[in-house]
């Protein structure tokens, strides 16, 4: 059987290209996305739909790496249109009922939450399924893989479907064309021992593309594991070093900030790319992250 065609759909987050992609496998009856992407996004999904001739209520299956807004915002709208929303078991209450996740993102985002996320839904509970790791997903012809990942958050899966894994964010953030990545490290379950292990995991998949969110299907496998790897190591040891001053959360926020904008000017970024990088992965949550670990997980 040919391999499946997999469409790589740009949200346009916020204006952006290559911010947020939701991917997309049609194979006979079975329409699949991996990940619905927020709900301010949804009209550049149909948008993404449409090209290929199909519309939301063609959509049979979601599958969600975690339940981040970016990533899952749209589910609820999805599972009104009819179809299957599959999530980690961790995150499957608060897809059902999203009012903690919700005022969560709200004491983050503030006045901003409906221009950045638009309508969170919560999913209807008969279209909502929960499989456990490693378990194989048939649909269709198309057979996906859960594998449990933790690390970016408890709540977070891989999707393995036979020579490609969908690392949501547990694969790093890395935009096309540049050789660089960033590791997403938002509040509250950051941890970096179990993300060495996701990624230890990954590496024993031994798959050829790898597919994160933000942004794009990529076939050197070896280096973006790898190179996560080393941002991973590289930021302890930085948090290990900066936490010695007992800084502020704002007096971390800026010395991180400046220090991912010196790693930028070193690559040659460009302001576009920057930008692209700040939106899949804001530093600032970034820094919060890294505060919260310290105190949960370093000194507690």
């Amino acid at each position: 059987m040919a391999k499946p065609n997999i469409v790589t759909i740009d949200l346009n987050f916020q204006n952006k290209t290559q911010a947020i992609a939701s991917y997309l496998i049609k194979q006979q009856d079975a329409v699949v996305l991996i990940e619905s992407g927020p709900g301010s996004t949804l009209s550049a999904l149909e948008a993404g739909l449409a090209k290929e001739g199909l519309s939301p209520r063609d959509v049979t299956h979601v599958l969600l790496t975690h339940i981040h807004l970016d990533h899952a915002g749209a589910a609820g709208w999805f599972s009104r249109q009819g179809a299957e929303i599959y999530v980690h078991p961790n995150g499957a209450p608060h897809l059902l009922n999203p009012e903690k996740l919700i005022a969560s993102a709200t004491r983050i985002y503030g006045d901003r939450m409906q221009t950045l996320w638009g309508e969170f839904l919560p999913v209807e509970q008969n279209q909502l399924k929960v499989p456990q790791d490693a378990e194989e997903i048939s649909i269709g012809n198309l057979k996906f893989t859960a594998i449990n990942t933790p690390g970016h958050a408890e709540h977070h899966y891989s999707y393995l479907l036979e020579d490609v894994c969908f690392s949501g964010d547990v694969g790093g953030v890395r935009i096309p064309g540049f050789p660089y990545l960033r590791a997403p490290m938002p509040p509250p379950e950051l941890h970096f021992g179990r993300w060495r292990e996701s990624l230890a995991r990954l590496r024993s998949l031994k798959f050829s593309r790898i597919a994160p969110t933000h942004f794009g299907i990529f076939e050197d496998v070896d280096w973006q594991l790898n190179q996560l790897g080393e941002v991973l190591d590289t930021t302890e040891k930085w948090l290990e070093t900066v936490m010695a001053a007992d800084p502020s959360a704002e007096m971390l926020r800026e010395q991180f900030e400046h220090w991912m904008d010196e790693q930028s000017r070193e690559i040659g970024l460009s302001d576009e790319v920057v930008k692209a990088y700040a939106l899949a992965n804001p530093l600032g949550m970034g820094a919060d992250g890294l505060m919260r670990y310290w105190k949960k997980f370093r000194t507690g």
